[in-house]
C-alpha cells in the first residue's frame, strides 16, 4: 500500500512520534493505522504523544562556531532537572553541531545526528527521559570572527543563555566582553537602523502623552520628545548602550578603540516568550477534597 504525506502526518498527530517514525511505522504494517499506533507504542515512541501537551519552558540554549559561522539553538524540557542530565546535555550538544549545516529550525529537525534525524533523536528522548522535549528554535549569525558567551553554563557551550557576536576582524577578548554585556544588558537591536518601527512608534506614542501632563506648550514638548526618544534608542540598541566594562564609553566607541566594527549579535534565553503554567498545589488539595 502506497503511504501518503496525509496518513504520516495523520499519525503523527495522534502519537507525537517523529515524521520518519511514523513513516516506518506504516511502511511496516502496510499502512494499518492501528497497527502503526501499535508498533509505535512497542518501540516506545508513541509515548510522546501523552506529554505533547504539557508545557516545556525550561531547557538549554547552545551555541556552535565554525569558521565565520555561529549557531544558537534552544531545546526545552518540562523542568530543569532535565537539563542537568548528561544524556539531555549531549544531545543538545549534537543538535547544535548539526544546526551549523544547515539555516533553519525545519532543516535541523531533518537533518541526521548518528544516523537518526534530529526530529526523531528528540522524540526518543522524550520516550526515555519521560518529559515532553522540544527543538523549538535555531539563530544562525556570520562574520568575519564570531565570539560566543554562555551564562549560567550547565556544561561547555550550554546555559541558560547563549550569546553570538560577530566582528568584523580578530579580537576575541573584546568580543567576550561584548557578549557579556548583551547577556546583560539584552538590548533590542544593534543599532537605531535594526529596531523594529513598531517598537519605536509605541514609545514615541507614550512618551508624547507624558509630555502631554506636564501642560508645557507644543514647541517645549516636541524638544522633550526629541530628547527622551535619543535616550531610549541609546538605552535600547547595543552601540548605543554605556559599556559596562567601561561605561564611560559607549559600546560603538569602545569597537572604534578595539579595532574592530560589530556587526551583528544573537542573545537567546531559556524559555523566553513561552507562558508558562504556575500551579496553586494547595488550590488542587482543597479542590480534590470537595
Amino acid at each position: 500500500m502506497a503511504i501518503t504525506a496525509a496518513m504520516v502526518k495523520e499519525l503523527r498527530e495522534s502519537t507525537g512520534a517523529g515524521m520518519m517514525d511514523a513513516k516506518k511505522a506504516l511502511t511496516e504494517t502496510d499502512g494499518d493505522m492501528e497497527a502503526a499506533v501499535d508498533w509505535l507504542r512497542t518501540k516506545g515512541l508513541a509515548k510522546a504523544a501523552k506529554k505533547a501537551d504539557r508545557t516545556a519552558a525550561e531547557g538549554l540554549v547552545a551555541v556552535a562556531v565554525a569558521g565565520g559561522k555561529g549557531v544558537a539553538i534552544e531545546v526545552n524540557s518540562e523542568t530543569d532537572f532535565v537539563a542537568k542530565n548528561a544524556e539531555f546535555q549531549g544531545m543538545v550538544t549534537a543538535i547544535a553541531g548539526a544546526a551549523l549545516t544547515v539555516s533553519d529550525v525545519d532543516a535541523l529537525k531533518a537533518a541526521e545526528i548518528n544516523g537518526k534525524t534530529v526530529e526523531s533523536t528528540v522524540t526518543d528522548a522524550i520516550a526515555k527521559i519521560g518529559e515532553n522535549l522540544t527543538l523549538r528554535r535555531m539563530a544562525v549569525i556570520e562574520g568575519a570572527s564570531v565570539v560566543t558567551y554562555v551564562h549560567n553554563a550547565a556544561a561547555d557551550g550550554m546555559g541558560k543563555i547563549g550569546v553570538l557576536v560577530a566582528l568584523s576582524g580578530e579580537n576575541e577578548a573584546f568580543g567576550k566582553q561584548v557578549a557579556m554585556h548583551i547577556a546583560a544588558a539584552s538590548p533590542a537591536a544593534l543599532s537605531e537602523a535594526d529596531m523594529d518601527p513598531a517598537l519605536v512608534e509605541k514609545e514615541r506614542a507614550v512618551q508624547i502623552e507624558i509630555a502631554r501632563e506636564s501642560g508645557k506648550p507644543d514647541a517645549v514638548i516636541e524638544k522633550m520628545i526629541v530628547g527622551r526618544m535619543a535616550k531610549f534608542v541609546a538605552e535600547s540598541t547595543l552601540l548605543g548602550q554605556a559599556f559596562v566594562v567601561n561605561p564611560d564609553l559607549t559600546v560603538e566607541a569602545a569597537a572604534k578603540e578595539a579595532g574592530v566594527e560589530i556587526t551583528g549579535f544573537i542573545r537567546m534565553a531559556v524559555g523566553e516568550g513561552i507562558e508558562k503554567e504556575v500551579s496553586d498545589f494547595a488550590a488542587e488539595v482543597a479542590a480534590m477534597n470537595k
